[in-house]
């Protein structure tokens, strides 16, 4: 890529948009804008300048400038992503949004939010449950900004009966490379006005555009929820219930998969404890429903079919205390796990593949001699592998000798198990800087070719957000 390099009088001009007090140049004060959660140091850029806009309109102006100077600038809310997708690789201009604070509104009537792209996850489910309402997408870390989760589809456990971020969003209102801005769909339940723009936009990781407003539609509360955790002898036989669940009458918000030596790394960092100690594997189960007599009767009904498939037991949290506990340890392990890791995969196979993948995957740990421990989504075969630098064992952790060797070769085993189980490469992360040479591995060659050619369309300057994805 060829880029214009950024000038003084660019400063200047980006200066006249948003204010001296929004422009930020000097290298020690963006060390924090030259990376995101990616666990490798390796892959930060530092830009040349951070430009915080705080309304659409500056949002246009500084595209519009960038556009004409053939100046790189990549789109950055929270920086939660895990794969580089805010990483400024040709410097230039980090466009922050954290600026972009306003929730327009809940609206009540359309059960709808409108809200811009900076406001963060928290601030938008504290408005939305003040007002009665209820947004079921929980992708983690509750720092992602609104024009985070729409530009990187984000899904997170509840995606079993609730779906990704996308079967929430509406419209969004976006500026384009350009510097044009367009409003994409609106408080609509219902289109077929063409192809689906608004669609594109959301999963592009800020390639095609700035997403600057986002219209989410909201759901009412559940009136009760429960949370079941299931013990297995072994992981096999925790998923292969995981059918026989969805099958059913029952459709759980969230039924995920873990591993006892897992647990163990969270609860020694937490300092809490899991509620059994029993069996190797564990299905967490979480259910919401109209009422306590409902989820009771859905509680032991589920109860009953993962006993019948060889559960050990079945405890049931059914108030607010035993439910965070267990959900906290299931949050937290990636917190937990993060001091010795190097990356974090989220290769997606069929359900009903899972348990076969974690298998292989457990196989390849052992010949490797590299920890790869795995858990995740079990009713929508999102898996995640932790590749580690260190074991945990007896509450130590000890190094693994020549890790360094085995880390490529560890994710490049992971990711042909993947597709050999008929998989794909991210389910919810995203591709950014860090999975690009995997994509190619996993999509032909007709749809590489769209792809690049719709970045061709609506970035034919190829500054929004350059180097990722394709």
């Amino acid at each position: 890529m060829n880029y214009a390099t950024l000038t003084p009088a660019h400063i200047e001009k980006l200066t006249a948009i948003v204010g001296a007090g929004n422009i930020i140049t000097e290298k020690e004060k963006m060390i924090d804008y030259s990376h995101d959660e990616f666990s490798q140091a390796e892959i930060a850029h530092f830009p040349d300048i951070v430009v915080k806009p705080h309304t659409t309109e500056e949002v246009s102006r500084i595209m519009k400038l960038a556009s004409e100077q053939n100046l790189p600038v990549t789109p950055r809310g929270g920086a939660t992503g895990l794969c580089g997708g805010c990483v400024p690789i040709y410097g230039g201009i980090v466009l922050s949004l954290e600026g972009l604070k306003k929730i327009v509104e809940i609206d009540t009537e359309n059960v709808m939010a409108v809200a811009e792209a900076g406001v963060t996850l928290q601030e938008l489910y504290q408005a939305i449950e003040a007002k009665g309402l209820y947004l079921p997408p929980h992708p983690g870390d509750e720092n992602a900004t609104v024009g985070g989760l729409v530009v990187c589809n984000a899904g997170g456990a509840r995606a079993v009966k609730y779906g990704v971020i996308r079967n929430f969003v509406r419209g969004l209102e976006v500026v384009m490379p350009d510097g044009q801005v367009t409003m994409l769909g609106g408080k609509l339940i219902k289109s077929s006005s063409g192809y689906s723009l608004l669609h594109l936009m959301i999963g592009s990781e800020g390639t095609l555009g700035v997403v600057t407003k986002a219209i989410i539609n909201l759901y009412p509360p559940p009136q009760a929820i429960y949370t079941l955790v299931v013990p297995f002898n072994s992981l096999g036989e925790a998923i292969k219930t995981v059918p026989a669940i969805i099958q059913g009458t029952i459709m759980p918000m969230a039924v995920e998969f873990l591993e006892r030596e897992t647990i163990a790394v969270t609860e020694d960092f937490l300092n809490r404890t899991w509620p059994t100690k029993d069996g190797s594997a564990y299905l967490m189960i979480i259910l919401d429903g109209s009422s306590e007599d409902e989820l009771m009767q859905q509680a032991e009904a589920i109860g009953q079919l993962c006993l019948d498939k060889g559960a050990l037991d079945v405890f049931v949290a059914d108030d607010k205390t035993k439910q965070h506990n267990i959900l906290e340890i299931r949050s937290q392990t990636y917190e937990a796990m993060r001091g010795n890791m190097l990356e974090i995969l989220d290769v997606t196979v069929p359900r009903a593949s899972i348990a076969d993948f974690v298998a292989a995957v457990h196989k390849a740990s052992e010949e490797m001699g590299i920890w790869l421990p795995t858990y995740g989504h079990a009713a929508d075969g999102n898996v995640h592998t932790h590749i580690m630098r260190a074991r945990f064992d007896k509450g130590k952790w000890t190094e693994t000798p020549g890790w360094q060797e085995k880390y490529e070769k560890a994710r490049d085993r992971v990711h042909e198990l993947g597709k050999e189980f008929g998989g794909i490469v991210s389910g919810e992360h995203g591709i950014g800087m860090v999975k690009k040479e995997y994509l190619t591995h996993f999509l032909d060659q007709v749809q590489l070719s769209l792809m690049r050619g719709i970045k061709q369309v609506f970035d034919p300057k190829g500054i929004c957000n350059p180097g990722k994805v394709i």
